[in-house]
């Protein structure tokens, strides 16, 4: 825990000068290919989102078939399950590598006036200005810092020893599994800080306006997931219905809730996604976690220590990179918030090597071995103790 010792001030202030660099280099060479790769992306993900919204509606045309007897229910599900997973792809895309990079101000210098951080609103029940000011102020301000970063734990999970144990961690297991699949829920209500309110140290008076952003913001998501597609898709089975010689009412009814269904499922799976991802890149063993005292007065180069030591990568392909959002450059991704995702993966090996010699631990590994160690280490931080196990090689 804490700044390395085995480094001079004069030491870390070279290091932050390399750094400032490397960052330096990269912003200025912004271009073309940078503009053509979110542009990209966004069709991409769009067409996918489209796409998966009309497999789901052909796979209703299988559905009043499926009513007679013998016929349909195999095909109509796996139609309808490719929709839902390709819908719940395009929401991943859109979360993590378009929504959560744009509000970082990746692309404002594009000057695109439809892919800004002040304007974009992302395809989650978190109202997007909650979310930059709880992340983009608070989080990466004080990456790991006691008592000011929030995302230590999230205000519900002990993950690192230097917590307090309580009785109510025993829960660890138990929240973190609803964490994960209503994670878009635990955004949306992270920049009221629950705990703090239940400690008596914020008044929910004070909190009302955020509550009443999410509200707008969750009204809006579930109207649209669960009530107007739903409802959309009703509407087509009924010539089908009709043409069948079939109660049009039932078979809309079902073909409603199956929609609904598969809305939802499409959720899911960018709840669990994201919880991963984000998870895998504060919370594997090996990561590192500051008092405010040892940042008090902390200079640039200090701050670029501290993000290096909080953060962890996750290794893997392209297409991983990119439904990452490239977080699985965390480390990079702390030390550049404001650079272009799609520079990460080429930053990262002088990123490595400037931590290698000057012997700062650069914390990346498998996916399986980031969550392995993640849930390791949330599982045993429930019992008291936990003393320094799995420590940074």
């Amino acid at each position: 825990m804490g700044m390395p010792t085995h480094l001079s001030a004069a030491e870390i202030e070279e290091f932050g000068r390399e750094m400032d660099a490397i960052r330096n280099e990269v912003m200025d060479s912004r271009g073309e290919r940078d503009r053509a790769y979110i542009l990209k992306i966004i069709r991409w993900q769009r067409s996918l989102a489209l796409g998966g919204r009309l497999v789901m509606f052909l796979s209703l045309l299988l559905l009043p078939a499926s009513q007679l007897p013998y016929a349909g229910w195999p095909q109509f599900l796996a139609v309808l399950g490719l929709g839902a997973v390709m819908l719940g792809l395009a929401k991943i895309i859109e979360n993590m590598e378009i929504g959560h990079n744009v509000m970082h101000a990746q692309w404002d210098w594009m000057r695109d006036p439809e892919i800004q951080s002040n304007t974009w609103e992302w395809d989650n029940v978190c109202p997007s200005d909650q979310w930059k000011h709880s992340h983009n102020v608070v989080h990466h301000t004080w990456t790991n810092v006691f008592g000011k970063d929030p995302d230590i734990g999230y205000g519900v999970l002990r993950v690192t020893p230097q917590q307090p144990w309580q009785p109510k961690h025993l829960a660890n297991p138990v929240i973190n599994f609803f964490l994960n699949i209503w994670f878009q829920w635990g955004v949306a209500v992270h920049d009221v800080e629950a705990d703090k309110i239940l400690e008596g140290k914020k008044s929910l008076a004070s909190v009302k306006p955020l509550l009443r952003g999410i509200w707008r913001k969750a009204a809006r998501q579930l109207l649209k997931d669960y009530l107007l597609w739903p409802a959309l898709g009703a509407a087509l089975t009924v010539p089908a219905s009709l043409a069948l010689g079939l109660s049009p009412g039932g078979i809309a009814l079902a073909a409603f809730l199956w929609i609904a269904g598969a809305n939802a499922l499409a959720n899911l799976l960018r709840n669990v996604w994201s919880n991963v991802i984000i998870f895998c890149g504060h919370f594997p063993s090996g990561v590192q976690h500051f008092t405010q005292e040892e940042v008090a007065g902390e200079t640039r180069a200090r701050w670029y220590v501290r993000q290096l030591l909080g953060s962890c990568n996750i290794g893997g392909g392209t297409l991983f990179h990119i439904l990452s959002g490239n977080l699985s450059h965390q480390i990079e991704h702390h030390l550049f918030p404001d650079m272009p995702s799609n520079r990460y993966p080429e930053v990262a090996p002088r990123v490595r090597a400037l931590a290698q010699r000057y012997g700062l631990h650069y914390n990346t590994g498998s996916l399986t071995r980031q969550f392995g160690t993640t849930t390791w280490t949330i599982w045993r931080l429930a019992l008291p103790g936990g003393g320094t196990a799995h420590a940074a090689a």
